[in-house]
């Protein structure tokens, strides 16, 4: 029975080393362009999402704007986002980083990323660089999500046909995610599109 316990109590020693260990590396790691960050934000879990860190060492991050993360420790963006947030909060919002995943071998470039452009009742509209192959859903998350204001069932993408030069309209209905008349949120985004998001109109 002592010999039992005694492995036991090795087996706990040695899992109590390893997540140590574990932590310590994380702690110690320099972010690197590609990598993926998982950020969670205790006070707002709406705001929890996982960042790609793009080619020049920036991320985006919903009521933060852009911060530099690349050649930074996890700790230091975790610090540095708290910062930014603070005045979105009452007090200075408790920011966990983790890395999700690693850069892939041979990093994502610039011209493996393309320029989309949000308007409107976006929780954070403006332009974002994301990855070729991102979707219309992945990329709301993006910008933060929608506004309380928002028009659900009314939201467009725009893109210019590069055959004609010509503008095409296409709806999409969020509180559906598709359905009649309207694309689906696994619609891929192509460069340069736009997406407008109307504010509800009264009993909307």
């Amino acid at each position: 029975m002592t010999r039992f316990l005694t492995a036991i109590l090795f087996m706990a020693g040695l899992l109590t080393t390893g997540l140590a260990g574990a932590a310590t590396a994380q702690s110690d790691y320099r972010i690197q362009p590609g990598d993926r960050l998982q950020i969670e934000v205790l006070e707002d879990p709406e705001l929890n999402r996982t960042v790609l860190v793009l080619p020049d060492g920036s991320i985006s991050f919903p009521l933060a704007g852009t911060i530099r993360a690349g050649g930074r420790s996890i700790d230091t963006v975790a610090r540095t986002l708290a910062a930014e947030l603070a005045s979105d909060f009452a007090v200075e919002p408790t920011v966990l980083v983790s890395v999700a995943a690693l850069a892939p071998q041979g990093q994502i470039t610039a011209a493996e990323l393309m320029d989309i452009y949000i308007l409107g009742e976006a929780n954070a509209p403006g332009r974002r660089q994301v990855e070729t192959g991102t979707t219309l859903l992945q990329f709301l998350a993006e910008a933060g999500g929608l506004s309380r204001f928002a028009a659900e069932k009314r939201i467009q993408l725009r893109r210019i046909d590069p055959a004609s030069g010509q503008e095409r309209v296409y709806r999409f209905n969020y509180r559906d995610m598709g359905g009649a008349k309207s694309i689906s949120g696994t619609t891929v985004l192509a460069p340069g599109d736009v997406i407008v998001v109307p504010e509800r109109r009264l009993f909307e």
